[in-house]
């Protein structure tokens, strides 16, 4: 079942508690039937004497869910590891306009699709990635251009020491924010970010969302949509855009 964008408003300005949850704001007769109708799907009753639509497990769970993936679907996906696809990958690499000798930075590496294009596109790749498996995959390559660190990235002091950053974070309860403004700080000034992100970026009204696009609009960065199913062979259907964000000289 999708849901409209409005709807999908509506769901990021609610207010969960529990399994509690509660619209907020003013709502004309038509967008409350709809958004009623999501909630329902998803698993929500309306409960007259809690005044609030009701879930058997955490409300906010369901609904950041709903929110990533622009559906209501019977399966629950955890937004942590989804590998980017190889179309993505060469998106994300030309956009980022890396060049022979360039140092380029992935955090969450994963098992290094991004940092393998990086590598042929003629760039030296520091990865970091906090899960030992992925970790351990990527440096079994023996690729000379390519160094991993295995670890929690959020952990991390970046320096500015990178010509770019390429990168697909996780997304859950707006991760994706959190590390780009995190893996921005690691740009040398001139440098350029490149990172595949949810599409709830461009219409959440979350302090973090908000605050997200008014400082791409301040450093004339620009968001690329991504067409639904992107990630479909990787096993989530969580609606994604490409940011851009460059650091002023």
């Amino acid at each position: 079942m999708k849901v409209p964008t409005e709807v999908l408003a509506v769901l990021d300005r609610a207010e969960t508690d529990g399994s509690r949850l509660v619209l907020t704001g003013t709502l004309d007769r038509k967008l409350y039937l709809d958004t009623a109708k999501v909630l329902e799907a998803a698993g929500g009753k309306w409960n007259r004497k809690a005044k609030a639509h009701l879930f058997d497990g955490d409300a906010a769970d369901v609904i950041e869910t709903v929110i990533l993936t622009g559906e209501v679907t019977s399966t629950r996906q955890q937004f942590g590891y989804f590998p980017t696809p190889a179309p993505i990958v060469q998106q994300l690499i030309d956009l980022a306009d890396i060049q022979p000798g360039m140092r380029v930075l992935e955090p969450s590496a994963g098992r290094g699709a991004i940092a393998l294009a990086a590598v042929r596109a003629g760039a030296v790749v520091d990865c970091v990635e906090i899960q030992p498996d992925h970790a351990n995959a990527l440096i079994a390559h023996r690729e000379r251009n390519i160094t991993v660190i295995t670890g929690d990235f959020l952990t991390t002091d970046p320096q500015p020491v990178y010509d770019r950053v390429v990168m697909n974070p996780p997304f859950a309860k707006e991760a994706d924010l959190i590390h780009v403004k995190h893996a921005w700080e690691a740009l040398k000034p001139g440098g350029q970010l490149v990172a595949v992100m949810s599409a709830g970026v461009t219409f959440r009204q979350t302090n973090r969302a908000v605050a997200f696009r008014s400082r791409l609009d301040a450093l004339g960065g620009a968001l690329h949509p991504l067409p639904d199913g992107s990630f479909k062979e990787s096993g989530t259907g969580v609606n994604t855009v490409i940011a851009v964000l460059p650091k002023p000289l």
